[in-house]
C-alpha cells in the first residue's frame, strides 16, 4: 500500500517536503505514491496523480493536507477500487499561524484575531532576516529549511493552541514521528 498526499496549495507541500527530508515524519518518500507529495485538490484535476495512480497497482491511502477542506475529494469511478481510504490533516485557522508560533506572538495574535487573519498578522509582524512575509513558497523554505525542529515544534505547539478540529479531521501533529 502506499500513501497518496495531496496537498491544498504550495505551502503546504513545502512544509510536508522539510518533513521528509529530514526524517521527522511517521513515513517515508519510499512510501508515497510517486515518492512525492502533490499539490493537488481532487484526483480529476492533476494529471500526475493520475498518471501514478493509473500506474502503481495496489491500495491507496489518501492523506489531504489543507485549511480549506469544505470540498469533498471525489474519486472517479476508475480509482475507487484503490482507495482505501481518506484522511484529511487540517491547518486550520491557517498555515501562518506557525510563524506566529514560532515568533511566540500569539498573545499578540490573540488580541486582534477577531479583526486580523492569521495570513494579514503575519504579513504585519513576521520577518526571516530582512524579508518580510510574503506568503511565498521560499519563505517557508527559507524560515523552516534549515530548522525543522522548530517546524516540528511549532506543529505540536499548534495542536494545542488550537483545540479541536472537526472530527473528521485530523492534525499535523499525528503525522509525526
Amino acid at each position: 500500500m502506499k500513501l497518496l498526499i495531496m496537498c491544498e496549495g504550495p505551502n503546504e507541500r513545502e512544509i510536508i517536503n522539510i518533513l521528509l527530508k529530514n526524517d521527522c515524519l511517521n513515513f517515508t518518500e519510499d512510501d508515497l505514491l510517486g515518492l512525492t507529495p502533490y499539490h493537488a485538490r481532487q484526483i480529476k484535476s492533476s494529471a500526475q496523480v493520475r498518471t501514478e495512480l493509473n500506474i502503481y497497482s495496489g491500495e491507496v491511502k489518501i492523506y489531504r493536507i489543507g485549511d480549506k477542506q469544505s470540498d469533498a475529494l471525489k474519486i472517479p469511478p476508475e480509482y475507487k477500487h484503490k482507495v482505501v481510504s481518506v484522511e484529511k490533516y487540517c491547518t486550520k485557522p491557517e498555515l501562518e499561524m506557525l510563524f506566529i508560533i514560532a515568533e511566540q506572538l500569539t498573545s499578540a495574535y490573540e488580541k486582534v484575531k477577531s479583526s486580523m487573519k492569521p495570513k494579514d498578522f503575519a504579513k504585519a509582524n513576521i520577518k526571516c532576516g530582512k524579508k518580510k512575509y510574503d506568503n511565498s513558497t521560499s519563505f517557508y523554505t527559507d524560515y523552516f529549511g534549515s530548522n525543522p525542529e522548530l517546524l516540528v515544534r511549532c506543529i505540536k505547539e499548534y495542536k494545542k493552541y488550537n483545540g479541536s478540529h472537526n472530527k473528521d479531521e485530523h492534525y499535523l501533529a499525528e503525522l509525526l514521528k
